[in-house]
C-alpha cells in the first residue's frame, strides 16, 4: 500500500509538471560564437526572465586571485562602454524590470526579470556588459573595500562562516574547493588590473555561458535578438580545465576553532562524489532523512529527544567534482560538543547498521517531489532548475527525469551509501566554541 501511495504521488507529480511544460518544449540553439541559448516559453503571465550562467566560480581560481569569481559579480554592474557606473540597476528598473546575481564554487549566474516588451532593453544591456565590460580603477578599489568588509563582517557574524572555512580548508589539502568563494583577505587586497582583465577575457566569453530564457516569449524573438545583440561578441580559446583530483581521505582529520560563542559548535564533513555521480540521489535523499523536518533522525534525537542540540541540519553542495557532505549543529547550554559529536555519530552509526525504514524514505520522497514542482512553478525557478540540471547533471533533459530517479531510490540505497561515505576516515571534524573553554580543553 506504501509502495502503491508513493507512486501515485511520483505520477501526480509528473503529470503535473509535464502539464506545464515537457522536454520538448524547451526549445535551444547555439550562436556561432559558441554561447548556448535555451528557451522556454509560458505565456501565463506577461513577464519573462533571463537568466545567464557562467561556468566560472571559485573552483577556477588558485592561490593568489581567490575571490575573484565572487568580485565580478560586484563589477559587472559597476560600467561597461554605452551604460556607465550604476546604469544597469537604473536602465533595468526603468523599463520595470530587477535583477540579481550568485556565486558559488563552481558557477556564477546573473539573473533579470522584465516584462516582456523590455526583452529588447535587457539585451542591449547583458550584451554591453559581457563585451564592453570598463574595469575602472577607481571603482575597482570602491569595490575591492566593499568585498573586504563583506569577508570581515560575514566571518564576524557568522559562526557557520568560521568554522567551515576551517574545516573547508583541512578536508581539501589540494582541490581549490578548500577555500571560500569570498577567497583570502591577501589576495582580495592584492589582486591587479591584469589579474581581473585575464580572469574576464577567459572566462566571461560566449562560449563560457549558457543562457536561460522562460516567460512570455517567442523562440523566433529570443533569435533574433540573441543574433543581433549577442552573437557579434568574439568567442575566446576554452578555459583550461580544471584538473585537480582530491587524493583519497585516509584517516579522519580535525580542526579546533577559538571564537567567542554561547555553546559550541559542531561541523562534521564527508567526502563524496559529484553531482552527475548515481549516488547523487541516494545521497539527497539521506540527508533530507537526517534532518528535513522535526521529525528527521537527528532532529528528533538531538533536539527534541537529548536536547544536545538547538538545532542541527545536513547540506550536500552541487557541484562538478567531488564535494564534501556536510552535518552542523550547535549545541544546547551547558552541552559540551564531546557530547554533541558523541550523539550525532551515534545517529549516523544508526543509519549505517541498521539503515532507514521505508516510511522515513517515503516521506522525504514526497517531500522532494513537492518541493521541487513547488519551484517549476515559476518561471524563475524553471529558468534556475533547467540551468541547473544542464550544468550540473549535464543535459537540462534530466530535470524531467527527477521524480523517476527519486523514486528507484530504496531503503537499501540509502544504508549503502551511508556505509560507503559517512565513515570515520573519510571525515572532517570541526569545533568552534569559546575562548576559554579551548584554552581549558587544551590545558588538560
Amino acid at each position: 500500500m506504501k509502495k502503491i501511495l508513493l507512486t501515485l504521488v511520483a505520477l501526480q507529480f509528473a503529470v503535473v509538471l509535464h502539464s506545464q511544460s515537457k522536454v520538448e518544449d524547451v526549445k535551444n540553439f547555439t550562436l556561432s560564437n559558441g554561447m548556448k541559448i535555451m528557451v522556454l516559453e509560458d505565456h501565463s503571465i506577461p513577464n519573462a526572465n533571463m537568466y545567464l550562467f557562467w561556468k566560472v566560480g571559485s573552483r577556477n581560481e588558485y592561490p593568489g586571485i581567490t575571490g575573484l569569481s565572487h568580485f565580478f559579480e560586484h563589477m559587472m554592474f559597476n560600467g561597461s562602454k554605452k551604460y556607465g557606473p550604476k546604469m544597469f540597476d537604473r536602465t533595468m528598473e526603468a523599463a520595470g524590470g530587477s535583477n540579481n546575481a550568485y556565486t558559488t564554487e563552481n558557477i556564477t549566474v546573473y539573473t533579470d526579470w522584465f516584462p516582456s516588451e523590455a526583452m529588447e532593453v535587457i539585451f542591449d544591456l547583458e550584451s554591453d556588459r559581457i563585451e564592453n565590460l570598463v574595469l575602472d580603477p577607481k571603482m575597482v578599489e570602491s569595490e575591492r573595500g566593499v568585498v573586504l568588509s563583506e569577508r570581515s563582517t560575514g566571518l564576524e557574524n557568522s559562526n557557520f562562516r568560521n568554522i567551515s572555512d576551517a574545516v573547508k580548508g583541512s578536508a581539501f589539502m589540494a582541490h581549490p574547493y578548500r577555500w571560500s568563494v569570498i577567497g583570502y583577505e591577501s589576495d582580495i587586497k592584492n589582486w591587479t588590473i591584469d589579474d581581473l582583465q585575464t580572469y574576464f577575457d577567459t572566462y566571461y566569453a560566449p562560449n563560457n555561458a549558457v543562457v536561460v530564457i522562460s516567460g512570455d516569449v517567442s523562440l523566433e524573438k529570443v533569435k533574433k535578438m540573441a543574433k543581433q545583440y549577442l552573437e557579434p561578441i568574439k568567442a575566446q580559446p576554452e578555459p583550461r580545465k580544471v584538473h585537480t583530483v582530491e587524493p583519497e581521505q585516509r584517516g579522519e582529520k580535525r580542526v579546533m576553532v577559538h571564537k567567542n560563542v554561547s555553546t559550541p559548535n559542531v561541523l562534521i564533513a564527508y567526502h563524496v562524489p559529484e553531482t552527475k555521480h548515481e549516488d547523487y540521489y541516494a545521497l539527497d535523499l539521506l540527508s533530507a532523512v537526517l534532518s528535513s523536518g522535526t521529525s528527521s533522525k537527528l532532529y528528533s534525537k538531538l533536539v527534541n529527544g537529548s536536547q544536545l542540540a538547538t538545532n542541527i541540519f545536513t547540506y550536500m553542495p552541487e557541484s562538478f567534482d567531488p564535494n564534501l557532505f556536510y552535518v552542523f549543529g550547535i549545541a544546547n547550554q551547558e552541552v559540551s560538543a564531546d557530547s554533541l559529536e558523541k550523539g550525532i555519530f551515534e545517529v549516523l552509526d544508526d543509519v549505517i547498521v541498521n539503515g532507514v525504514t521505508e516510511k522515513e524514505l517515503q516521506k522525504v520522497k514526497n517531500q522532494k517531489l513537492m518541493e521541487f514542482y513547488k519551484t517549476l512553478e515559476t518561471i524563475n525557478g524553471k529558468s534556475n532548475t533547467i540551468g541547473t540540471y544542464e550544468l550540473y547533471f549535464g543535459d537540462y533533459k534530466k530535470m524531467y527525469s527527477a521524480p523517476s530517479f527519486y523514486e528507484k531510490v530504496s531503503v537499501a540505497d540509502l544504508q549503502r551509501v551511508a556505509k560507503k561515505y559517512l565513515i570515520k576516515r573519510n571525515r572532517t571534524v570541526g569545533v568552534l566554541q569559546n575562548n576559554e573553554l579551548a584554552t581549558d580543553e587544551e590545558s588538560k
